[in-house]
């Protein structure tokens, strides 16, 4: 059963001192900012994925800022790579309080020029790279949440596993969002229902977080025109910074959430309840 949260001041309730979070894909354009985020309020972040590069800088910038964090090289698509990453965190830290599955890997396209194999490469990375995490962890989380009350899977879907993309604000075919991109994220998303049930009677809560247009900021720049198509269709008129999902995530990873599971949270400007 989980710990009673009543006494807990609420400013505290957001904090993940002395926990350990596992973020695959870290050093892309979202995942640094959840890394960030979910180090800034005391969790040691590892931090997974494929370019050991530029996650190292990542590691170092957050080191010099006295945040806790460390690398592991991985390519979730590999199933020993994972069991031997996860297999590492148990050796040093002994649990897993928070898994985020943020892999995802594919090009622009459409129905049209989109080929079965990209279909089958979004779904290696973006669900069943997401399940082999979760399988290799799921002892790991069982033992945070032996200690809290629970642990927590946090999927990274997207506002296209929910809708179609608006074709019509993208420049061509080539880059636009393409189909296996929103089946991918929504099989994530069933993928979440589904083990937040199954995993319930262990204290571990899993949710999925669809972000809405997060576009790089040098978008604005390079295609000004796409982008205020862009903001034309959100009903908060702008697309996101990547700093606005930093309390979202934070949210469900922390003793603020313990009695979420199975959710999918849109954070997408509204674009979803249009």
């Amino acid at each position: 059963m989980p710990k009673r949260l009543s006494s807990t001041p609420t400013d505290l309730l957001f904090r993940l001192d002395g926990r350990v979070a596992f973020i695959s894909g870290a050093a892309g354009h979202l995942g640094c900012r959840i890394a960030r985020a979910l180090a800034e309020v005391g969790a040691h972040v590892v931090l997974a994925g494929r370019d050991g590069e530029r996650l190292e800088a990542l590691q170092g910038e957050l080191s010099s800022e006295g945040l806790q964090c460390s690398v592991s090289v991985v390519d979730v698509t590999d199933e020993q790579m994972v069991k031997h990453s996860f297999s590492g965190i148990a050796r040093v830290h002994g649990r897993l309080d928070v898994l985020v599955n943020n892999a995802y890997e594919g090009p622009g396209g459409t129905m049209k020029t989109a080929s079965a194999e990209n279909f089958l490469r979004a779904y290696d990375v973006g669900v069943v790279g997401a399940f082999r995490c979760i399988d290799a962890a799921r002892a790991l989380l069982r033992t945070a949440a032996e200690d809290t009350g629970h642990a927590s899977i946090i999927n990274i879907a997207s506002m296209y596993g929910v809708v179609s993309p608006d074709l019509r604000v993208y420049d061509s075919l080539e880059k636009s969002n393409p189909p296996f991109y929103g089946s991918a994220k929504a099989a994530l998303i069933q993928l979440t229902r589904y083990a937040a049930v199954e995993y319930a009677r262990e204290g571990v809560r899993v949710n999925a977080v669809s972000p809405g247009p997060f576009p790089k900021q040098e978008l604005q720049v390079v295609n000004p025109a796409f982008h205020q198509r862009l903001c034309a269709r959100i009903p908060l008129g702008r697309t996101g910074e990547p700093d606005e999902l930093k309390g979202v995530v934070v949210f469900l990873a922390s003793d603020a959430a313990t009695y979420v599971t199975g959710a999918n949270l849109p954070v997408d400007g509204g674009w979803t309840a249009w």
